[in-house]
């Protein structure tokens, strides 16, 4: 197969060579070999030919999609969690290519492979995720992808943990790989959705052709569509985020390992600031208070499961310049460890945060007076003599 990648095919040649190889990995029955030579085919070199072998790695994946050949899938899989992810992001989009933009309602071949090649599902996840981080209007991920990852992740969460769960895990992990989990890009889908959507529709309305009714009406009911479908995702990625205290202790890696690394929180940050700087808080503050809430809360979990190992004070220094929120305000504030308490006075009730960034704190109230003591009542005086009468209830 090697001489493919310095010489032009026609267009039958690479159908018919893409169908054999589709066979060859159908038919190899040892793993071992099928991965062995599916890198020995694909993995960059860093040669001229890497752009060949990249087209050609493209299309073979799109027809083992369509043909639905699990083998290809799983070699397909392996490679992205061993290449770097420039290469990685590149297979991500020509697979959306054939299957969102090529063809109208193509989509739902790729669906189907929710069943046929979890693991693939999980690597293609991760790979959109980093190919659409929402930094431009280019970079929103197509409301037709964006439905069939929230399904695949809606109908069973984990998932997204497919490839933390089966593969050895060392506590350093190599950069400029994909992550072991789609959860850090999946946060950022859902955090910086509501800003980015709202940027578009400013970008749509500034360019001095505004929309028609019917094309202003079919926009916004698209818009609500994705952010129904964000809802549903944020959820998921809370409902998984609450699932991995278990395994990283399982693993043995609990306080070791951050599969939501917060040298990637960082930049998150970063730009939701700079998005509620670009839009008018004025005219996007249910947007913004939106981004900060899903932003409080994964956060908040992902600290109590141990994905992101950092301190209240790291918070802090990150999140000082976003705009004010409340529920953010309290994660990044955090409990208060009180003291040993032998006996607590009466009415004494110790605080639970401290108070919020920008917002001194209370003095202590003066103690109370004592209340003067209270007359004594009359003892009513025994008489032995007198009876009282029984009535009973009717």
């Amino acid at each position: 197969f090697a001489f493919v990648f310095f010489q032009r095919l026609n267009s039958l040649q690479e159908l018919q060579l893409l169908d054999i190889m589709c066979n060859y990995f159908q038919e190899q029955t040892k793993d071992s070999v099928r991965q062995i030579i599916f890198s020995s085919l694909f993995s960059p070199q860093g040669n001229k030919a890497d752009d060949s072998r990249m087209a050609l790695l493209g299309k073979l994946v799109s027809m083992a999609v369509a043909v639905c050949r699990v083998p290809v899938l799983e070699c397909a899989a392996f490679w992205l969690q061993r290449t770097p992810a420039v290469y990685c992001v590149r297979l991500a989009r020509a697979l959306v290519d054939d299957y969102c933009n090529l063809v109208p309602g193509s989509i739902q071949t790729l669906k189907q492979i929710f069943s046929a090649s979890p693991r693939f599902c999980c690597q293609f996840i991760t790979s959109v995720t980093a190919l659409y981080d929402l930094s431009s209007d280019d970079l929103i991920p197509p409301s037709d992808l964006l439905e069939l990852i929230v399904s695949w992740i809606f109908e069973d969460p984990r998932l997204i943990l497919i490839t933390f769960l089966n593969t050895p895990i060392a506590a350093n992990l190599p950069i400029g790989f994909l992550e072991l989990t789609p959860l850090t890009g999946l946060i950022r889908w859902c955090v910086k959705a509501p800003l980015a959507y709202k940027r578009k529709k400013k970008a749509s309305l500034s360019n001095g052709h505004p929309p028609s009714k019917i094309a202003k009406d079919s926009t916004s009911g698209e818009d609500r569509d994705c952010h129904q479908l964000y809802s549903k995702l944020h959820l998921s990625v809370l409902q998984v985020l609450m699932m991995l205290q278990g395994h990283l202790t399982e693993k043995n890696l609990y306080g070791r390992l951050g599969l939501v690394p917060f040298d990637h929180i960082v930049p998150l940050v970063e730009e939701i600031n700079r998005l509620s700087d670009e839009l008018n808080p004025l005219n996007a503050s249910k947007e913004i208070e939106l981004a900060l809430d899903r932003l409080a809360q994964a956060l908040q979990v992902a600290m109590a499961s141990g994905a992101l190992l950092c301190t209240r004070d790291d918070l802090r220094t990150v999140c000082s310049r976003l705009p004010h929120n409340n529920l953010l305000q309290l994660v990044i504030s955090g409990p208060v460890q009180q003291p040993t308490h032998g006996a607590l006075p009466p009415g004494f009730y110790p605080h639970i945060h401290t108070p919020p960034l920008g917002y001194p704190a209370h003095a202590a109230h003066p103690a109370l007076p004592a209340h003067p003591a209270l007359p004594a009542h009359p003892v009513q005086t025994f008489i032995p003599g007198m009876t009282f009468p029984y009535r009973p209830i009717r």
